[in-house]
C-alpha cells in the first residue's frame, strides 16, 4: 500500500511513520510543513529506507497537495497534521481554524479530485483515514460512562472545536460525495519524541533539571493515557482494514489523574536517576487552572479492539518508564528545543 501521510514529523505522525517502515511492507509519503513542533529527528532512523519519501508542504495549499497526489498515486491517506495544544489554542485560536478546519477541507478536496480519477477497482479500495481526538466529545463527570463511537459531540476549547469541525467535514465528504473516509478518535498519547510543552514531557524534563513541576488546579483532572507506539499500531491496523463511514474510538483503559501522572514520573525518575536533594515530589507546585479545563476524558475501546484486532500493550507504569528513560538518553534533542523553540513557559492563561 502507498500511503500519503500528513504531519509525519510530529509526535503521533512520526510514530506511525516509524511503525510503517519497521513493521509493514507499506510505503509512505510524509507531508509536513515543519511547524514549531515538528522535528526531522523523529523519522531520521527510517528516512533512508527506499519506501520512505518526504515532502515539505502545507495541507492548506490545495494546488501543492493535488500535485503530490498526482505524483505519488497513493492508495490511502492518513491525515494526522493538526495544531493540537489546547493551551496554545486559548492564546491564539486562528491558526487552529486555519490548519485543522481549512487544511482538512483542502486535503479532502484534493483527495476527492484524485479519487474521482482512479479506476473503479482502485476507487473501491482507496481510504481516507482522519485521525482525531476524544476531546471533541466534551468532558465526563466522575461517574459518567466512558466515551464511545456514538457519544454526542460537545467540544469546549478552540482546539477541540476545530477538531470536531474537521471530523464533521470528513464524514460529510463521505455521505455527500462517496469519498471512502473514516475517523479514529483517541485518548491522550504520551511517549518518545513528544514536544516538551505537553504535561508528561514538560514534567519529565523539569524533574530532570530540578525545576518546579506545575500541576493545574488540584491535579484532579483525569485522562486515559495511551502509549504512542500502541496508538501507531492501531492506526496502521485501521488504515489496513477500516471501513468507510465508520468510527473507531481508540483508548488504553489506563485512566489517571494529572497528579497521579506527575507522581508516577517523579517516582520513576527517582529510581532511574536519584536526586541528592531528595524525592522529586518536593518540586510539585499547584498553579491556577486553565480556562475551561475539561474534568475527565476516557474511552471505551471495545469496538476498535474487536474490529481492528488490536489492544494496547503497555500498562501506564511501563510506558512511563520507557518514556522517562528515553528523555534521559536524548537530552540533546530537548535541550535544543528548550533553547530555541519552547523554554517551558506556561501557555493558555488568556481568559
Amino acid at each position: 500500500m502507498r500511503i500519503l501521510l500528513t504531519g509525519g514529523c510530529g509526535f503521533i505522525g512520526s510514530a506511525v511513520v516509524r511503525h510503517l517502515i519497521r513493521h509493514t511492507g507499506h510505503s509512505v509519503l510524509n507531508v509536513d510543513c515543519m511547524t514549531y513542533a515538528a522535528s526531522e529527528a523523529t523519522v531520521a532512523e527510517v528516512a533512508g529506507d527506499e519506501r520512505y519519501r518526504f515532502a515539505n508542504a502545507s495541507i492548506v495549499d490545495n494546488a501543492d497537495i493535488r500535485r503530490l497526489f498526482d505524483a505519488y498515486q497513493p492508495d490511502a491517506v492518513m491525515h494526522l497534521a493538526a495544531e493540537s495544544h489546547v493551551d496554545r489554542s486559548i492564546d491564539g485560536p486562528g491558526v487552529f481554524i486555519q490548519t485543522n478546519v481549512v487544511g482538512t477541507y483542502s486535503l479532502l478536496e484534493a483527495a476527492r479530485a484524485y479519487w474521482n480519477g482512479l479506476s473503479p477497482e482502485r476507487r473501491k479500495d482507496f481510504r481516507f483515514h482522519h485521525i482525531s481526538t476524544d476531546e471533541v466529545f466534551g468532558h465526563l463527570g466522575p461517574s459518567d460512562p466512558p466515551f464511545t463511537e456514538t457519544t454526542p459531540y460537545d467540544p469546549r476549547s478552540p482546539y477541540s472545536a476545530s477538531k470536531a469541525s474537521s471530523d464533521h467535514l470528513v464524514r460529510a465528504w463521505h455521505h455527500t460525495y462517496g469519498l471512502p473516509t473514516f475517523v479514529t478518535n483517541t485518548t491522550n498519547n504520551y511517549g518518545i519524541w513528544h514536544f516538551p510543552e505537553k504535561l508528561i514531557p514538560l514534567v519529565t524534563i523539569n524533574a530532570i533539571e530540578g525545576k518546579e513541576l506545575p500541576v493545574y488546579g488540584k491535579g484532579e483532572n483525569i485522562r486515559d493515557w495511551l502509549f504512542v507506539e500502541d496508538h501507531a499500531e492501531a492506526l496502521v491496523r485501521a488504515v489496513e482494514c477500516g471501513q468507510p463511514g465508520e468510527t473507531y474510538a481508540i483508548g488504553a483503559r489506563q485512566p489517571r489523574t494529572n497528579l497521579q501522572v506527575v507522581r508516577t514520573i517523579c517516582a520513576t525518575l527517582d529510581e532511574l536517576r536519584p536526586d541528592a536533594a531528595g524525592p522529586r515530589e518536593r518540586l510539585i507546585r499547584f498553579v491556577t487552572d486553565r480556562p475551561g479545563h475539561d474534568f475527565r476524558y476516557e474511552i471505551d475501546p471495545t469496538h476498535a479492539e474487536t474490529a481492528l484486532g488490536w489492544k494496547a500493550q503497555h500498562g501506564f507504569e511501563d510506558g512511563i518508564r520507557k518514556t522517562v528513560q528515553w528523555y534521559l538518553e536524548h537530552r540533546s534533542w530537548w535541550e535544543e528545543i528548550r533553547a530555541c523553540r519552547h523554554a517551558g513557559q506556561r501557555l493558555g492563561t488568556a481568559a
